[in-house]
């Protein structure tokens, strides 16, 4: 089991590389993780929701998703509540404290849905949450020692030494534990480290000295792992992430304006942007992965627009993402302006795109009369497209394999491949879902709407940015310029950086330590 140190010190990324390095030797190897919290969440093959870096190292695996990989995953809805999902299904909705309460007795599901997943293998690769050192949530922990407690598993401790004080987060954290966690704890490894490795070997008897603990390894810093999906809203705060406008400042619609370059543009991008896409970062954004097949495109500009700033005037697509709270976010957008920012932009000659959430706030009206998302409530939509969405019935859960249904508003052409899934509440009706462009064998009728003269554009398909073709031909109805001539093979691409991953870490990690310290129990798991 790798626990860590802190939040977002790299665990989740280190389990799907040594999910697949260990596949590579020919293992049955799981991912689990007790529980996670994040509006990143997948749809699995068995029909629940588990969080989206389960499903990653599920794929690193190379095997299907299941909700027994990610037994308990909390939503965040507000700063201090969030949907409990439980083995693949909404349980319910609990403040933090009302959680800590609820948490105790969810361990049996846990253990249960673990017993599951090490079944079927030969190894289950078993990720923490946040870190062991919050020793106040303890006694009601089943994310961290008292899973470990509980399964007798071995733990190893990750600390980042990019953010600088790893010697005193492991020796603090070894002992902050008590004697009876300590007990589970075999090592560590140090995560994403710069420069000369041997510069740190006096380090690593300064740690042993101070805890005993043996070290796995050093993982160097692997500048591709952004290439992957991240976890969570953490990677929201990494301006470079999703900030890609540097090339030049956006003055103008047209994209054949010029400006000044403000910075070196990114390996094989072309020497202007071809286009600039702006994303509005809301509270309550869910599933963001969606924009990544963006990110990957050397032609594209990306700005995700924080508080207080403008959607820029010259952007050529505004995307509006996912949202674990509708209204509230919608309510958010509005506060910020940026209702007017979109509205002008559309206007100009702009397209929009909106993802589930986004979708919703495009129509005329948003209701939740039951207070499905939070309070109850109603809030009038941007008005670009001409439908209305109550929150009412069951969550839609399920992956899809879908085409383009072709219209005479639709830019790509009728037969289009899409994949991807659905993860939403709401029913989304009115004279524009008459041009539904997204056909999935589970619908009668086509998902989504078109308005606003085709330039705007919704559904509740997520990850429909990773078809390629699709992909392709969008940005190429919205550039103007004819076909789309950055071949991008967006899936391929993730594959072939898992085995890079992979491979990094085979050079750095002991893994063969880590195999024997995973045979240490009957039923191996690290």
């Amino acid at each position: 089991m790798l626990q860590g140190t802190g939040s977002d010190v790299g665990k989740s990324l280190l389990v799907a590389g040594l999910c697949r390095a260990f596949a590579h030797r020919g293992l049955r190897v799981r991912p689990f993780k007790p529980q996670n919290m994040s509006n990143n969440a997948a749809v699995t093959a068995d029909g629940g929701e588990i969080g989206r870096a389960q499903a990653l190292q599920a794929r690193a695996a190379g095997v299907e998703t299941t909700v027994h990989m990610n037994p308990v995953l909390l939503k965040p809805q507000s700063e201090i509540g969030a949907q409990v999902v439980v083995q693949g299904q909404v349980l319910t909705s609990a403040k933090a404290r009302d959680y800590y309460r609820l948490k105790r007795d969810l361990l049996p599901r846990v253990i249960e849905s673990f017993e599951i997943i090490a079944a079927d293998a030969d190894l289950v690769i078993v990720e923490g949450a946040g870190s062991p050192a919050e020793v106040n949530l303890r006694a009601a922990d089943i994310a961290n020692m008292g899973f470990a407690e509980a399964t007798q598993m071995p733990v190893v401790l990750v600390g980042d030494i990019d953010r600088g004080g790893v010697i005193a987060s492991i020796v603090g954290t070894h002992n902050l534990l008590s004697e009876s966690d300590r007990q589970w704890l075999k090592g560590y490894v140090i995560n994403k480290f710069r420069g000369d490795v041997s510069l740190f070997e006096s380090a690593l008897e300064i740690i042993e000295d101070h805890t005993g603990l043996k070290s796995f390894g050093i993982a160097t810093f692997w500048p591709d792992a952004a290439k992957l999906p991240p976890e969570d809203g953490v990677a929201l705060g990494q301006a470079e992430r999703y900030r890609k406008s540097l090339r030049r400042p956006v003055t103008g619609r047209n994209v054949g304006d010029t400006g000044d370059v403000e910075g070196s543009k990114p390996e094989g991008a072309p020497a202007q942007p071809l286009l600039r896409v702006a994303v509005p970062h809301y509270p309550q954004i869910a599933n963001f992965d969606d924009l990544d097949p963006l990110l990957a495109e050397p032609g594209i500009d990306l700005m995700l627009v924080k508080p207080g700033e403008v959607i820029p005037a010259g952007c050529d697509l505004v995307v509006l993402p996912g949202s674990k709270s509708t209204l509230s976010d919608l309510r958010f957008l509005k506060a910020q302006g940026w209702d007017s920012d979109i509205i002008a932009h559309w206007r100009n000659g702009g397209h929009v795109m909106g993802i589930c959430g986004g979708y919703q706030m495009l129509g005329t009206c948003v209701s939740d009369p039951n207070g499905v998302e939070g309070e109850p409530g109603d809030e009038a939509g941007l008005g670009l497209l001409d439908v209305q969405t109550v929150m009412e019935g069951r969550k839609t859960l399920r992956q899809s394999q879908a085409h383009v249904a072709g219209n005479a508003l639709c830019p790509v052409a009728d037969g289009t491949a899409l994949g991807g899934y659905e993860i939403h509440m709401g029913q989304t009706t009115g004279p524009d879902r008459k041009a539904g462009w997204v056909a999935t064998p589970e619908n009668e009728d086509a998902d989504g709407a078109i308005g606003g003269q085709g330039r705007v554009m919704g559904c509740y398909l997520h990850g429909l940015f990773t078809s390629d073709d699709f992909r392709r031909a969008y940005l190429a109805a919205i550039s103007g310029q004819g076909p789309w001539d950055q071949n991008v093979a967006f899936e391929a691409g993730i594959d072939a950086t898992l085995d890079g991953l992979a491979a990094h870490l085979e050079q750095c990690l002991d893994l063969d330590a880590l195999w024997a310290l995973a045979k240490t129990r009957n039923n191996p798991m690290i």
